[in-house]
């Protein structure tokens, strides 16, 4: 069997793999643009490009995917695998590989919108990093004399705002930090907005957020994970006020306060002057009738202690005091007297007694006491004395010097004293 002769081409014209390929580009890109594609994601990637690769797939195929950087930034929720998205694009042939894939231009969730699903992560995401806990919250100040205000300088929200406040109170100066408070970098500016205000040298006492009602995309950026970190770093108390009471946003859950509109906030961070000086006219009739009361009951205290004996009478008590000192100084002389008397006598009694002990009682009795003369010494023996020695004797009345001549003495006799039984 003879090989077939390839040198005669079959057809006319012989296309090469790259002319093929742009015009099956051409066809699918032309059929197939603007697209609706629903599927569940998987083998997602995201390199440091910033762009999303990721697969989309059901029971029946596969359909590759791309999701650029410019359209990713616009993203309200995380991509994961196995999440069911709706996405609309275009069908693009990628050359070198020689296979097709859809470039998202927007993607949401199926089932449900992205901003509520990207809401309801964020917000899972935020509490379990305890942003939203009650217990950080702080008061705000009785009488604030410098508010800020972040929001829209040409919006509903500030009118309606500084109209209740101008009503309520006018002791506050209000600081209007303008931003815009919708589209894509309303979220950096109100964050931006709201660190500038912490860092000003002038005293804040409070600051307010506020916005007029709209759709969840027209809030969307008071939810921005921003614009939460923002309010939470944030050393001023805060005031979230943003849209109507139905509408809740991230930043009134981590907000200090929560007012249901920029009208409700007026009346949150400042008191009704009207209010506060019908309170201090109660306050001062109530401190008028307690300073009444009390002036009574003093009033009757004091005629109560003037009817007492001692100040209707006050000279009383001294009479009785001065009375009372006259007879217990007249008793002391009494006692004093009597004391001496009694002296007296014992020192009468003693002195007889001193004076029949005295020597010179003795010599009055008729006795003469004798001492030498040259050294005075009591002579109480005549053995003391020598023959010529002077002597000199003293009487009841005067004295007399001798000089010895003779001396005896005298013999002992016995006394009956000094016998014993056995000497008898």
């Amino acid at each position: 069997m003879s090989a077939p002769d390839l040198s005669t081409p079959r057809h006319e014209r012989v296309l090469s793999v790259g002319e093929l390929t742009d015009q099956i580009k051409g066809l699918l890109e032309g059929a197939f643009s603007g697209v609706w594609v629903s599927g569940e994601i998987s083998n997602l990637s995201r390199p440091q490009s910033g762009h999303y690769y990721l697969t989309l797939k059901d029971d029946r195929a596969q359909l590759r995917a791309v999701l650029w950087r410019s359209a990713a930034s616009r993203l309200r929720f995380a991509l994961e695998d196995g999440l069911e998205v709706i996405c609309q694009g275009d069908i693009d042939l990628y050359a070198p590989r020689g296979s097709y894939q859809l470039v998202i231009q927007k993607i949401e969730p199926k089932g449900i919108g992205a901003l509520e699903l990207a809401l309801r992560r964020l917000r899972e995401r935020l509490a379990a990093e305890g942003l939203f806990d009650p217990a950080r919250k702080r008061p705000l100040p009785r009488f604030p004399r410098r508010i800020a205000v972040v929001t829209s300088p040409s919006g509903a929200a500030i009118r309606d705002f500084l109209e209740v406040l101008r009503r309520r109170w006018r002791g506050a100066d209000v600081l209007v930090v303008p931003v815009r408070v919708q589209g894509d970098e309303a979220s950096r500016e109100i964050a931006a907005a709201i660190a500038t205000v912490n860092r000003l040298p002038i005293a804040v006492d409070c600051l307010v957020v506020a916005r007029g009602g709209g759709s969840l995309e027209d809030l969307w950026a008071f939810n921005e994970e921003p614009v939460v970190r923002a309010i939470h770093a944030s050393r001023i108390p805060v005031v979230s006020a943003v849209g109507h009471e139905i509408d809740v946003t991230l930043a009134d859950l981590v907000a200090d306060v929560r007012a249901l509109t920029p009208s409700e906030a007026a009346e949150r961070v400042a008191p009704a002057a009207d209010e506060l000086t019908a309170t201090l006219a109660a306050g001062r009739r109530r401190m008028t009738a307690a300073l009444r009361g009390l002036a009574v009951q003093v009033r009757l205290h004091l005629d109560r202690l003037s009817a007492r004996r001692a100040l209707r009478r006050p000279f009383d008590r001294v009479h009785d005091l001065i009375q009372r000192l006259d007879e217990l100084s007249l008793r002391s002389g009494r006692v004093m007297r009597r004391g001496v008397r009694e002296a007296r006598h014992r020192a009468d009694a003693l002195a007889v007694h001193l004076e029949s002990l005295s020597p010179l009682g003795v010599l009055r009795r008729g006795y003469s006491l004798t001492s030498r003369t040259a050294d005075g010494q009591i002579v109480r023996d005549a053995g003391q004395l020598t023959v010529g020695e002077l002597i000199t004797t003293r009487f009841a009345a005067g004295e007399a010097t001798s000089r010895v001549v003779e001396r005896r003495q005298a013999v002992d006799r016995p006394r009956a004293t000094d016998h014993r039984p056995d000497e008898r």
